[in-house]
């Protein structure tokens, strides 16, 4: 693509869409000045080449998986790209969800409108995961455009739960979630902006650590909406997953969401008592009217036997938590729609690496929404018209009452050490029928995600730590702490992990 001068039709058509009244000749002067800007400037912008990161390790070929290869339809594409020759992975393998650049290997996104498009960076966290001596085996499927907390909307296949085929893993890291928990990779990058780590992680029964915002570097992911976007490890083990975050944690100098992270050594939380830890057991992170007992049961005996580890367990009340939801709606529905299709997945205004190829690939989209899952719809057109008949009122209000969500964890984690309640109110969804009405596809994309949503508001760290099975579905627990503090989300969860087997809990 390269700039070229403007019809005067073109400057006419702009002149309306602004509210501009021109007559014919002042459609042909401003035709000809803008011409000559852009000859003047943007030519010389199409001539010069952009410096990109280094694509630093070698890769062969890529190809589809096959079905005796992918019982549960969870990867996207194979490949094998060997990391460095030592280092804190050396000898893990990790599947990379497909919303995250690789260069030389298809992102998709999920969607039909990207299909085709191949990558020519690979993102900051492919970058560390192979410099610290990993193996990438592959690219995991995610949901379309990751807008959905359930398995079933991305444009090739529906994601199945390896501890049940006929329900949702939870999205959208949904082939993630699924070839961790089937063992076919050691670790995994999962993205999460309305619980698309720690879902997956509860539903499949895995560790899904959303870290603090801003700790893990976004650089070459597709975006969903900055303040909301995070990316994280998912694991079989609270130490894999502590090692892979010393791994991936850290400012890279192209990120405009980290504002001076703080890291830490992860693994040093590992093997340490309960003893001592003070956790608040969030009242309103209970009793959704679409709770299962099942669930808020098996959660508070894990709040039980964390206190029977030593900490002080007691129930606190946080009343905006379960307002958190609305306020995260507003951001992700306007958000959502303004970044990723009004400004073409990158936006303006900000300093870092912007990947232009994915604009480009991205851009046609308007010519292809018809291809949009159900879910997306709702999304696009709720964005459309929100903006048309608010002007960004909500989106406004929803950020300004983040804050206010905020401070009323912050005071709540002024008194304990960590929050805790159950990562989705419900042990599992089964997926919908393959010509299930517009209402059964969206229903388990909404349902789990009342307690998830609100710490990409407010950007705490939230970690969903499986802790019991319940008719063969796992139970997820979710456990928050100030921010910066995930070495004390580490230190309860390996507690908790070292004191038993979770499926018999």
């Amino acid at each position: 693509m390269s700039a070229k001068r403007p019809t005067q039709k073109e400057i006419a058509a702009a002149a309306e869409r602004v509210g501009l009244a021109l007559d014919p000749a002042d459609v042909a002067e401003f035709t000809t000045i803008i011409g000559d800007t852009i000859e003047q400037h943007f030519k010389v912008l199409d001539r010069m080449p952009e410096k990109m990161p280094p694509v630093k390790y070698p890769r062969g070929a890529w190809r589809p998986s096959t079905p005796e290869e992918d019982r549960y339809s969870a990867w996207y594409v194979l490949c094998r790209i060997e990391g460095a020759a030592s280092g804190k992975l050396k000898g893990k393998t990790v599947a990379i969800k497909d919303n995250v650049c690789v260069a030389g290997v298809p992102l998709m996104n999920g969607a039909s409108t990207l299909q085709g498009y191949v990558p020519d960076i690979d993102a900051t966290v492919v970058t560390r995961t192979l410099d610290a001596g990993a193996t990438i085996l592959g690219k995991s499927h995610c949901e379309y455009f990751c807008y959905s907390g359930s398995s079933h909307t991305n444009a090739i296949a529906t994601t199945r739960n390896p501890h049940n085929p006929e329900y949702t893993t939870g999205g959208s890291s949904s082939g993630s979630a699924a070839l961790v928990a089937a063992r076919q990779v050691d670790l995994a990058i999962g993205g999460d902006q309305g619980g698309s780590i720690r879902l997956p992680a509860a539903f499949c029964g895995i560790y899904g650590m959303k870290p603090t915002w801003g700790l893990v570097p976004y650089t070459g992911a597709f975006a969903v909406e900055p303040t909301l976007d995070h990316l994280g490890p998912m694991t079989n083990s609270t130490a894999d997953n502590a090692l892979y975050l010393e791994v991936l944690a850290g400012a890279d100098g192209l990120d405009p969401r980290q504002y001076a992270p703080r890291t830490a050594e992860y693994t040093k939380a590992l093997g340490q008592s309960a003893k001592g830890l003070r956790i608040g057991v969030v009242k309103e992170g209970f009793g959704h009217d679409v709770s299962e007992p099942r669930v808020d049961a098996a959660v508070r005996e894990a709040a039980k036997r964390l206190a029977s580890l030593g900490a002080t367990v007691e129930d606190v009340s946080i009343p905006m938590h379960r307002v958190g939801i609305s306020i995260w709606a507003a951001i992700a529905i306007e958000g959502v729609y303004e970044h990723v299709f009004h400004e073409n997945g990158l936006g303006k205004g900000w300093k870092g690496l912007y990947a232009t190829g994915m604009l480009e690939a991205h851009s046609a989209w308007r010519q292809r929404s018809n291809m949009f899952s159900e879910i997306l719809k709702l999304g696009v057109l709720a964005g459309e018209h929100i903006h048309s008949a608010y002007r960004g009122r909500y989106y406004a209000k929803a950020q300004n009452l983040s804050t206010q969500l905020r401070d009323a964890y912050d005071q709540a984690l002024g008194r304990y050490d960590l929050l805790l309640m159950p990562t989705s109110p419900v042990a599992g969804v089964k997926l919908p029928p393959p010509n299930g009405t517009r209402a059964e596809q969206m229903t388990p994309g909404f349902m789990p995600i009342v307690n998830t949503t609100a710490f990409d508001c407010t950007g705490h760290p939230a970690m969903s730590v499986p802790c019991a099975l319940r008719d063969g579905l796992p139970v997820g627990m979710m456990l928050i702490a100030k921010h910066w503090d995930e070495s004390t989300i580490y230190r309860a969860s390996d507690a908790f992990e070292r004191s038993g087997d979770w499926h018999g809990f």
